[in-house]
């Protein structure tokens, strides 16, 4: 059994502990507001600018269509883009989306396609590496960076692209958390290059439409331009879900902590009534043979 002095330590230890998870917890709620305003916000635009280029990309066909929209004709080589963050402290926030990124390379692996992985953000690159060794083709860390926003989206764009332009692989796909709610967090995955044209996309009207500049061109500008969107969006998601997941773990921790300050505290007044019984004990066994 622990003595006095230990438990007393405990629970002083266990306390400081709380008084870190209880703060972090009203941190992260703070910065959830914000997060989740600003990913809900770029949903719409998100999803409109995907409706333009399913829209525009029905009208373009064999070899006019641009790059970025027609792939490479093959799917040999897959680049997986992980969207995780460079913190912990979050529950499964980012075993999650790594865990959905490592299904999908087994998976594809299983039918004989070669995968490579392009990490944003620290954690889960070493499992990665673990797993897939010398596979971690590139990776972007957002750790100089306060609020990851628009600037290191169109960074890991343009990277990107320019490795599917170089022919280092034919398909993309993008993982990130998405954000339902403080305490629901879905890990999605979204194919970016070539664009995927959504199944349910709008079927054209059959108004007779002319475009200036033409289809081709446009495309050529939007198609660049929707991939930074949707990495974008991604990290917005992102923030939001590690947020809340963040909030979420600290206050169970925090409630954790309180239920062992509890017991540590009945064990502890437990112990120093068993040490003062004795003492009344010895002293009046040592009066009686006075």
């Amino acid at each position: 059994m622990a003595s006095l002095k230990e438990l007393k330590g405990r629970i002083v230890s266990v306390k400081s502990t709380q008084k870190i998870t209880k703060a972090k917890q009203m941190v992260a709620a703070a910065k959830l507001r914000k997060a989740q305003a600003a990913a809900e916000a770029a949903r719409p635009y998100a999803q409109r600018l995907e409706g333009v280029v399913a829209s525009l990309a029905g009208k373009v066909t064999g070899d006019n269509a641009p790059r970025l929209l027609a792939g490479t004709g093959k799917d040999d080589t897959h680049l997986l883009l992980v969207a995780n963050g460079d913190k912990g402290l979050s529950g499964a926030f980012n075993a999650n989306i790594v865990k959905a990124a490592i299904a999908k390379a087994n998976a594809l692996i299983a039918q004989g396609k070669t995968v490579k992985f392009y990490l944003v953000g620290r954690k889960g690159r070493a499992v990665i590496n673990r797993l897939f060794p010398g596979k971690i083709v590139g990776q972007y860390d957002t750790t100089d960076v306060r609020t990851p926003g628009f600037d290191e989206a169109s960074a890991v764009a343009h990277d990107v692209s320019n490795r599917f332009f170089a022919g280092e692989f034919d398909v993309a796909h993008l993982f990130y958390s998405g954000f339902k709610s403080a305490l629901l967090q879905i890990p999605t995955e979204q194919q970016i290059i070539p664009v995927k044209i959504p199944a349910d996309a709008p079927a054209s009207s059959g108004a007779a439409v002319e475009y200036e500049p033409d289809e081709e061109a446009i495309l050529a500008d939007l198609l660049p331009r929707n991939i930074t969107i949707q990495l974008f969006k991604a990290l917005l998601e992102n923030m939001a879900s590690e947020q809340g997941a963040s909030m979420t773990a600290m206050d169970n921790a925090t409630r954790n902590a309180g239920d062992l300050i509890k017991k540590l505290t009945i064990e502890y007044n437990r112990s120093r009534q068993a040490a003062i019984t004795t003492e009344l004990v010895e002293i009046i066994s040592g009066a009686e043979a006075l």
